[in-house]
C-alpha cells in the first residue's frame, strides 16, 4: 500500500487560529494564551511581549485576563515576567519530528535530544471499534491488544499515545514492557520491519487530563496524528492516535516513494 498523508481540519482547528470565541466553552484567557503561542512561534512577537495594556486592547479584554493568559505561557516556560522591564520571551527551539514512510518515534528525534524513554501507562483488550477495524482489516468488534504509552525527551513529557494491534500480537504488552519500544517489541514478536500506510493530522484544544500527562496548560493546542502502521506489503498491523504538544514539537512531513 502507498503511503498516505493527509491533514483534517475543523472545528476545534479553528478555534485555535480564529478569532476568540465568547460565547463558545472555552475561557477567553486559555483562547488568548494559544493566539499568544502562534504569535511567539510565528516571530510576530519577538524578544519581548507587548504591554499588557496593548494586549488587552488587541483581544478586547481586560488586563486580568492578559495576565492569566500570560501566567499560563510563563507555566509552559515560553516567557518569563521581567520586573520592570515587562514580559521576557523565552526563545525554545520546537523539535522536529518526521512523518515519512518509516516514522520511528526515537530514531525521528535522533541528533536533537540526548535522551528519550517511553513509559506504559496501562495496557489491555479491546473490542476493535469499526474505525479501527477497518484500518486494520479486521472485523468489527475483534479482539485486540493494546496500550497506552508517553513518550519523554531528555525528562519532558512529549507524546501521548494510544496503539492498537492486531489479534495475532497479544503479548505487545509484555513485550514492550521488556523493551521499552515498539519497534524493539514488533521486532521480537517476529516483524523485523514496519512502514506507515496512512496519517491523518488535526489541532485540538487538550483536555484536563491529557494537559496534566503532558505537563501543559489547561488548553494548550495538541497535534493529534491518527496512523496505520504496517508490513512492507501493506498487509496493516497497528492503528495509533498521538498527541504531540503544538509548541514544543513541529511536524516534518516527508514524501516517500
Amino acid at each position: 500500500m502507498k503511503h498516505q498523508t493527509t491533514a483534517a481540519s475543523g472545528q476545534e482547528t479553528q478555534r485555535a487560529t480564529g478569532s476568540l470565541e465568547r460565547r463558545g466553552g472555552i475561557q477567553l484567557w486559555l483562547q488568548i494564551a494559544e493566539h499568544m503561542r502562534q504569535a511567539i512561534v510565528t516571530g510576530e512577537f519577538k524578544e519581548m511581549m507587548p504591554p499588557e495594556t496593548v494586549l488587552a486592547a488587541r483581544f478586547g479584554v481586560n488586563r486580568h485576563t492578559v495576565r492569566s493568559a500570560l501566567n499560563a505561557l510563563a507555566k509552559d516556560g515560553l516567557v518569563r515576567a521581567m520586573q520592570g522591564r515587562g514580559t521576557m520571551i523565552l526563545r525554545r527551539e520546537r523539535l522536529s519530528y518526521p512523518i515519512g514512510r518509516r516514522t520511528r518515534f526515537s530514531d525521528g528525534l535522533a541528533g536533537q535530544v540526548n535522551s528519550i524513554r517511553f513509559s506504559l501507562l496501562g495496557s489491555s483488550r479491546v473490542a476493535a471499534p469499526r474505525e479501527i477495524a477497518e484500518a486494520l482489516n479486521l472485523d468489527a468488534g475483534a479482539i485486540c491488544p493494546a496500550l497506552e504509552t508517553l513518550g519523554s525527551a531528555d525528562g519532558v513529557p512529549l507524546s501521548r499515545a494510544s496503539h492498537v494491534f492486531i489479534p495475532r500480537l497479544e503479548l505487545m504488552a509484555e513485550t514492550f514492557g521488556a523493551m521499552g519500544s515498539i519497534t524493539l517489541a514488533l521486532r521480537e514478536l517476529g516483524i523485523p520491519d514496519y512502514v506507515r500506510l496512512s496519517t491523518e493530522v488535526t489541532a485540538r484544544h487538550a483536555t484536563a487530563a491529557e494537559a496534566a500527562e503532558l505537563a501543559l496548560a489547561p488548553g494548550a493546542i495538541l497535534l493529534e496524528i491518527r496512523a496505520v502502521n504496517g508490513l512492507p506489503d501493506g498487509t496493516p498491523i497497528q492503528h495509533s492516535r498521538t498527541l504531540f504538544p503544538a509548541d514544543k514539537v513541529k511536524l516534518d512531513m516527508r514524501t516517500e516513494p
